[in-house]
């Protein structure tokens, strides 16, 4: 059922079994797997379901140097369905070495294996309705398909693995009803400002008698009407982003007074994104064929291979993960005398934001540069009419969109667009700022940092690739080391990843949760979402937050409903079981691009 947090009378105490707070991925998620479990279980969620100024707002907060990373109210939306309502749909699991202890890569290990998410990895993919959980040629088509790049073979590099893309598919919509007929209590416009600890032990498993930490009490919720109530639970989960959850945690004293979670200072450090950016020219003028666009699976799902920096080359160069796709040349640049490129260019004013930044930086715009951008348009009008089309019918009006521009270059030269891993940084952290909120909340001052081994990621990679390539004999990568630090911070911190604030891990010394999101230092408090990542990986996190979530779904029906329903911890009937992703695949070699 949905309800709305305005219609609580005021002072009201509302008990649950599970009080889930933050209706994006993880909690969407977490509250459908729940809903076959026999718990009382709410849902609490800031928003409603359509953008609204005044919830957003509570979002605003500070940076040091907005063009290394975006204001905390960018890229994060505040109501149903969080972040999902502007994803851009790309989907991919993290990769086996993602897990290991790195001895190059500083506070790197999981306390779990990607062995403890293959169980769940599967059903993610369904609820993100991206279709099978295929991640490599080899599985995902039962027919030939295109090669990357005609002869190209390295030890080095793979072209076989897979990035898969959801519809993309807004949570909040997509399972809105049935959150509307099931037995979950959904309330929306209620806004988690406080968590209390009790007394040790309190509410919250046995482990926590003997260790003597305190679990959480009550849940302090308020409107922006003025409403406040309380909700009283056995289990409580912050479900709420990579930054907010570090918010909600030191805003809230906890015993050390510190913050809940955070005796030892950890909470909100080793904060990270990716590291992503465009650089140099990629020649396969001498290939025998190269595709860089598109393919549709058998289930009518957009696939994309990419260029992965394989696991033996990342230890022999002690480098993060590293993956990269050719590119068009930078649409801001005229000089590349593209209609599409100029027709995209001129669409900039109704680009949103997340988009825009990655699409054309942060230059401003010069009545020189459109009207050369225009004159692209108007020498090459068929194909920027033809483009334009695409665009309108194959993202605009398809249930199933089109993920980005690919635009191919009769020349076969290209840019390199590459995404890597970030090194976890104690110095990388969001803190609570001075100013407050409408709702009295301390607002959040995020102080994101890159590190010399992140430099020396996107350095040691870009020149294997190089090497790769002449080597094959098909091409050539020309590019400029001594740009390399200035090119992946041209765009700052990437977009609306945000990870690894509550860290997973097995020593409160050094992280906020334990391998079964529980933070360390509360009975009954677990943490869902990309803040419990220890490592980024190079993967876009959604794929994983789900899998994550249902691993915690299977873990609290051990803990607080004994008799399980099923392995997953998926609620049947409630996340389609053998539902098959919308079958809407789209023709065409253009559209927006995904953040």
């Amino acid at each position: 059922m949905i309800l709305d947090a305005t219609t609580i009378p005021s002072g009201s105490v509302l008990n649950a079994d599970i009080c889930i707070v933050g209706a994006g991925a993880a909690g969407i998620t977490l509250a459908l797997a729940l809903m076959d479990s026999g718990l009382d279980v709410v849902l609490l969620e800031s928003g409603g379901p359509r953008v609204e100024k005044d919830t957003q707002a509570l979002y605003r907060g500070t940076v040091p140097d907005a063009r290394l990373h975006s204001e905390p109210d960018r890229y994060r939306e505040r109501r149903m369905g969080g972040s999902t309502t502007i994803w851009g749909g790309r989907c991919m699991p993290l990769d086996p070495i993602d897990f290991e202890p790195r001895p190059y890569i500083a506070h790197s290990g999981w306390p779990i294996g990607l062995d403890d998410l293959m169980p769940y990895y599967p059903r993610a993919n369904q609820i993100c309705e991206a279709g099978d959980y295929a991640y490599t040629v080899e599985t995902a088509f039962h027919h030939p398909i295109r090669p990357m790049i005609e002869g190209f073979e390295s030890p080095a590099f793979t072209t076989n693995t897979l990035e898969r893309f959801s519809t993309p598919t807004d949570f909040g919509r997509r399972y809105a009803e049935r959150l509307r007929l099931g037995p979950v209590r959904v309330i929306q416009h209620a806004n988690l400002c406080r968590l209390d600890s009790g007394t040790p032990g309190a509410r919250g498993d046995a482990r926590d008698n003997a260790q003597g930490n305190a679990a959480i009490g009550a849940a302090h919720v308020r409107t922006l009407s003025g409403n406040a109530f309380t909700v009283r639970a056995r289990a409580y989960v912050l479900a709420t982003g990579g930054l907010e959850t570090a918010r909600l945690l030191l805003a809230s004293p906890g015993a050390s007074g510190r913050g809940l979670g955070n005796r030892n200072d950890v909470v909100g450090r080793y904060y990270m994104c990716h590291i992503a950016g465009t650089i140099g020219t990629v020649d396969l003028s001498r290939a025998a064929s190269a595709w860089h666009g598109y393919e549709v699976s058998d289930e009518g799902v957009y696939c994309r291979r990419r260029l992965a920096l394989r696991p033996e080359a990342q230890r022999r160069l002690q480098v993060g993960n590293f993956i990269a796709r050719l590119h068009h040349p930078r649409i801001a640049d005229p000089g590349h005398g593209s209609s599409i490129l100029s027709a995209l260019y001129l669409a900039r004013p109704i680009v949103p934001y997340e988009y825009a930044k990655r699409l054309y930086g942060d230059a401003p715009g010069t009545l020189g540069l459109w009207l050369r951008h225009l004159g692209n348009v108007i020498m090459g009008m068929p194909s920027a009419a033809a483009f334009m089309w695409r665009l309108f019918t194959q993202r605009k009006l398809a249930d199933r969109k089109f993920p980005s521009i690919i635009v191919h270059p009769r020349n076969r030269r290209y840019s390199l667009d590459f995404h890597a891993e970030q090194e976890p940084n104690v110095d990388s952290r969001v803190t609570l700022g001075t100013d407050t909120d409408a709702l009295g909340v301390p607002r959040l001052h995020v102080d994101w940092r890159y590190t010399k081994r992140d430099v020396e990621t996107i350095q040691g990679a870009l020149a294997e690739l190089a090497s790769a390539l002449h080597a094959s004999g098909v091409g050539s990568f020309e590019y400029d080391p001594a740009l390399v630090e200035t090119e992946m911070t041209r765009y700052g911190a990437y977009g609306g990843h945000h990870i690894g604030t509550a860290r997973m891990g097995r020593d409160p010394r050094d992280s906020v949760v334990d391998a079964d999101c529980r933070v360390h230092e509360a009975g009954n408090l677990f943490v869902a979402g990309a803040a419990v990542f220890p490592t980024s990986g190079q993967a876009n996190p959604t794929l994983t937050i789900v899998a994550l979530a249902l691993r915690l779904a299977a873990h609290l029906r051990q803990v607080y409903a004994p008799v399980a329903t099923g392995t997953d911890g998926c609620a049947r009937g409630d996340i389609a079981e053998g539902h098959r992703a919308q079958n809407h695949p789209a023709q065409g070699d253009t559209a927006m691009e995904t953040v």
